[in-house]
């Protein structure tokens, strides 16, 4: 393994942005890196951007976001409203607001979908970060589902027990219009962190894993 700092200058910000399809991609895909990051970065700047929503997942998200840390009224958490299921035939506004958000927000690390990812509003998310942000640093995050579509990450970030419980902790008590479905289980996420960690040689024994191009 080869350790990387974003940035050895931890007197001033490290920008991140983080994209999801839907009202809890991010804190499935990135929720522990986050709070690593937050460990290691005191000036850290996040911002969430979120494609599709209704009311309900829309005050959910808010509510996880704050226990990440990020402040609604700062404006550090924008969700749209497109429908859900449905991003790429939405594609010209879906990008356009990508776009719009690029021109307010100048991160240095990019956090979004797996190119491969056999979702489709997640594959659009990724295309079209791809096509917004050309000369970033972007990872691609990894959400298990019933899809089978998980690969051979390169990009590990280390994570302790703590980080763990506390990323599902906010997921089970903030996210209660997706419990019942199949794929919104907490041991199927533990035990990811738990695979990626054994790959990455994780003296905390987790990991997420993402794919850097």
């Amino acid at each position: 393994m080869i350790n990387l700092l974003f940035s050895n200058d931890r007197s001033t910000p490290l920008k991140v942005l983080c994209l999801g399809a839907h009202c809890d991609d991010i804190e499935i895909g990135c929720g522990g890196t986050i709070l690593r990051l937050q460990e290691w970065y005191p000036k850290l700047e996040i911002r969430w951007l979120v494609l599709s929503s209704n009311e309900e997942r829309r005050a959910e998200t808010f509510a996880s976001a704050t226990r990440f840390g990020l402040v609604e009224s700062d404006k550090s958490v924008h969700i749209e409203a497109f429908r859900d299921g449905y991003l790429p035939y939405e594609g010209a506004e879906v990008k356009q607001a990508i776009h719009d958000h690029r021109s307010e927000f100048e991160p240095d690390v990019v956090f979004t979908h797996y190119r491969n990812d056999r979702h489709q509003d997640h594959r659009m998310v990724s295309d079209v970060t791809w096509n917004a942000y050309r000369d970033h640093l972007i990872l691609e995050y990894e959400i298990p589902k019933w899809d089978g579509d998980l690969g051979t990450p390169n990009f590990f970030v280390p994570l302790d027990a703590a980080h763990v419980e506390s990323k599902l902790s906010i997921l089970q008590q903030e996210y209660n219009s997706q419990r019942m479905k199949e794929s919104f289980r907490l041991e199927a996420f533990r035990g990811l962190m738990a695979l990626r960690g054994v790959e990455a040689k994780s003296t905390g024994g987790y990991a997420e894993a993402f794919y850097s191009r």
